[in-house]
């Protein structure tokens, strides 16, 4: 056999080839010899996701069960799991108790007249009437609409009571309370339809309520002969029970959860349901209609005539009780006896300063109520929130994360393979050998 055999001789078509055996087929591909390895670090998937470990992955947190999820007074995907916590409330209805009790003493020690006989009747008429402000106050608040038209309610209900008043005390309360639901329900309908804020709503309705007030441009004398202050423990005691049973209904959770579904909790585009607005929307009715009789029981039995007023300073004081008892501005949150001890205070504290000459101006005193009412929404709103597992973490709640292992296993499927080609168990034949080549008979 020669060496100029074809066979041994190179290849050339063109191309770059080296011929030879490198050529044959038979002993396929040299790549991988000089060229760019087929085997590349990241063809490893597991490598490329290595990471650190988070410091809060290092200790594991039991799952919340749907029970705790039921639990939420919001959506579960933006409330927090677990019930409000009343405690806040306790306390601070406890140092409401003690303010009033404080003030009533104060009150006492210097003009013991005004909490007997006839001017503890009329103090507690008083107490009552701006008690269904409050609690109509309270009840927007929780809904998440607070209503700023009560006082320019009160004040129309007043005048109208006072003009019709010889008519019968029924029948012209009952004209003001319908005037009052229809304004509230006009209110609610923009409102639930239009998923806006309430108070921007309820500031119009306000503005229609001063409208009806100014056409009255002198004080309107009382026609009627109606004097509340002979049921004046009756009429307190009423409006006590009603903002105590409301207060404990809102500590049930489905009609807490439902009452505060209006509260802002994510983009203001998202509507939350034709429940909130229902709910919402009577809220606003029922407080218009208390703020009507509110503002009867001020004014009947006075002597002095009723003066046309825009009603903004009832407004405030209405919203600054309900705030400074417990109710959240945000919504929702509140407690149970708080509006009610908020109303006997600032009524006792209205009393104390005009038997002190302070002549301090109304605007300035509601002002003040609504600045420490803010205070109040702030402490209730951050330890009124359900206790959550970054608040109180028990030994037993957290469990050791799993020891690391020695092994590369991650528990993934993924293999070491690599797109290197398979080699055959077959045993290897020598190219040279002379069989193969035929050249035994050399």
């Amino acid at each position: 056999m020669a060496y100029d055999d074809p066979a041994y001789r190179r290849r050339d078509n063109g191309g770059t080839g080296t011929g030879g055996l490198r050529e044959d087929s038979r002993f396929g591909s040299d790549t991988g010899f000089g060229g760019t390895p087929s085997y590349q670090t990241g063809s490893f998937p597991v490598a490329g996701e290595f990471r650190e470990p988070d410091a809060m992955e290092l200790t594991q947190r039991r799952a919340v069960s749907q029970a705790e999820l039921d639990d939420v007074f919001e959506d579960p995907s933006h409330g927090d799991p677990g019930r409000d916590r009343m405690a806040v409330h306790v306390v601070w209805e406890i140092l409401l108790l003690l303010a009033a009790g404080g003030v009533a003493f104060l009150l006492y020690r210097d003009d013991s007249d005004a909490l007997r006989g006839a001017a503890l009747d009329q103090l507690l008429v008083l107490a009552a009437g701006l008690g269904l402000l409050a609690i109509g106050a309270s009840l927007t608040l929780r809904a998440g609409a607070p209503n700023l038209a009560l006082g320019p309610i009160a004040v129309g209900a007043a005048l109208h009571f006072a003009e019709q008043g010889d008519r019968g005390v029924l029948v012209a309360a009952a004209e003001a309370v319908v005037a009052a639901g229809l304004l509230g329900l006009l209110m609610a309908i923009v409102v639930g339809a239009l998923h806006v804020p309430g108070w921007v709503v309820t500031l119009a309705g306000a503005l229609a309520a001063m409208v009806f007030i100014q056409q009255r441009g002198a004080p309107v004398n009382l026609q009627g002969d109606y004097d509340p202050s002979g049921q004046a423990l009756y009429l307190f005691g009423g409006v006590a029970a009603v903002s105590v049973l409301g207060g404990l209904i809102g500590m049930i959770k489905p009609v807490r959860r439902a009452i505060g579904r209006f509260r802002p909790i994510s983009d203001p585009a998202h509507r939350r349901g034709g429940l909130a607005a229902v709910l919402t929307g009577g809220a606003l009715v029922v407080s218009s209609s208390l703020a009507a009789v509110g503002g009867v029981l001020l004014v009947a039995g006075q002597d002095a005539p009723v003066v046309p007023s825009p009603g903004l300073d009832w407004t405030a004081f209405a919203i600054g009780a309900a705030l400074l008892g417990g109710a959240s501005a945000f919504g929702r949150r509140g407690g149970v006896f708080g509006t009610i001890l908020a109303a006997v205070l600032i009524t006792l504290f209205l009393r104390y300063e005009d038997a002190m000459d302070w002549d301090i101006s109304s605007l300035a005193i509601a002002g003040g109520v609504l600045i420490v009412g803010v205070v109040v929404t702030r402490i209730v709103e951050t330890y009124g929130r359900p206790r959550t597992r970054d608040d109180s973490l028990d030994e037993d709640e957290w469990t050791e994360p799993d020891p690391p292992t020695t092994s590369w296993t991650t528990g993934r499927t993924d293999s070491w393979a690599t797109p290197l080609p398979t080699q055959s168990t077959a045993p290897r034949t020598d190219p040279w050998d002379s069989d193969r080549w035929g050249t035994s008979g050399r």
